[in-house]
């Protein structure tokens, strides 16, 4: 398996943004409260904004590559792929992240699924299947 490490990061960083917009803008007109990521993060790095974009953006092109790696072993077109790998980080971040941040489980389940899986099907787009060309 060889990865496009340029287009892992690229896939990384636009999922990242793309997520963080839903959450931010299309997340109140249906109803749920804005979600930003970096700024939950920032609240637990002292404030710090910067570094709370920096840690979002940076677990984005981690998740990316992750993507990357298995992205050959999931089923359908590639951004179905991304949307179905998009379900790990999402459980993920309900049971440990959102505890550890002080929220109980599953806090705002379903704006972080809908991000989520938005998220996993722009990079699954950007990135492809992970079949070799």
């Amino acid at each position: 398996m060889q990865i496009n490490w340029g287009k892992a990061i690229l896939a990384g960083i636009v999922g990242t943004l793309v997520m963080t917009g839903v959450g931010l803008y299309v997340a109140p007109m249906m109803g749920m409260p804005p979600m930003n990521p970096a700024d939950m993060l920032a609240m637990q790095m002292g404030g710090m904004i910067l570094a709370g974009w920096m840690a979002h953006l940076m677990i984005g092109v981690i998740l990316a590559i992750g993507y990357a790696v298995v992205a050959s072993k999931l089923p359908g077109p590639a951004p179905m792929r991304g949307a179905i790998f998009g379900l790990a980080p999402w459980l993920m971040a309900m049971v440990v992240v959102m505890p550890m941040m002080g929220m109980g489980m599953f806090a705002g389940w379903m704006g972080s699924l809908i991000g989520h899986m938005v998220y996993g099907a722009v990079v699954g787009g950007i990135y492809g299947t992970g079949a070799p060309a």
